[in-house]
């Protein structure tokens, strides 16, 4: 069952969404050569709490961290640990919050140093594709239209993209109705009316669209170890288009990169 939002609602899961943003934010300026992901996720907690939230990922199925760390090879869900970051990794930082009774989460592919062109490439196109199907989340569109939209964009640079794993609604709870995939058919699936928030999510892989996981039970990797990105926003759909409620203007305020990538989707403008 997909849950409407109202537009209170709305704005209490703008409030913790804009926590997770300035999470990912804080984060930025940590991540480089040298550090560990046990030290990312420390900071991550204590960052979230001071703001008056709870981490979203902490408990929620018995996921014993607050971030999802994902460098390189894995795609989502890696369990953050004491192995320090290499110059030229990348590292896949998905994060929730849990304040008034709603849900934030989203997440960003980051660079560590310098970072091989064609995985540049990558990161790129992954984070272009998140936009390409958010513009098709708008009154009347289906869940086809978006999946769709990243899969032609991605499959056209000849990336794959993961099947097994999918955006979802997002209100009181972290995953709700309608699971949003990264691929798909233009006109199939849930229509979209007023009211709704999702997370779109696209994880993309340099080759191969095949996974497996760890006996760790958690941690996605490519079949083909070649590296993976995923990038994720949350979207509310207001006046029949699409309006961002979280934001990576705060990771670009850290690394100093200027964008206006996200201007056609926002109404209320973050303060920074």
């Amino acid at each position: 069952m997909i849950h409407i939002k109202s537009a209170e609602e709305i704005e209490l899961i703008r409030e913790s969404a804009l926590i997770v943003s300035k999470t990912l934010g804080m984060l930025a300026s940590e991540i480089k050569p040298g550090v560990t992901g046990l030290y990312l996720d420390e900071l991550a907690e204590a960052f979230i709490r001071d703001h008056g939230a709870e981490p979203g990922f902490l408990g929620m199925y018995d996921f014993p961290n607050t971030l999802n760390l994902s460098p390189n090879a894995q795609v989502v869900h890696g369990i953050p640990n004491n192995e320090p970051l290499k110059e030229g990794d990348i590292l896949s930082v998905d994060c929730g919050s849990l304040k008034n009774g709603f849900y934030g989460d989203h997440a960003y592919t980051f660079e560590v140093g310098d970072v091989a062109p064609e995985t540049k490439k990558l990161l790129k196109i992954s984070k272009e594709s998140l936009y390409v199907g958010i513009r098709e989340f708008k009154l009347g569109n289906r869940v086809g239209d978006v999946g769709y939209a990243i899969q032609h964009y991605c499959e056209a640079q000849g990336y794959g993209i993961v099947r097994e794993l999918v955006g979802h609604g997002l209100g009181k709870k972290l995953h709700e109705a309608p699971e949003m995939p990264n691929y798909g058919k233009r006109g199939r699936g849930k229509k979209f009316v007023e009211g709704m928030v999702v997370a779109i999510e696209p994880m993309i892989n340099m080759g191969t669209r095949r996974i497996r996981q760890l006996k760790d039970g958690w941690t996605i990797l490519t079949a083909d170890g070649k590296p993976s990105a995923h990038f994720e926003h949350n979207v509310a759909l207001v006046n029949g288009k699409p309006e961002l409620l979280s934001t990576f203007q705060y990771i670009y305020e850290a690394l100093g990169i200027v964008s206006d990538e996200e201007e056609e989707f926002r109404v209320k403008k973050p303060q920074l």
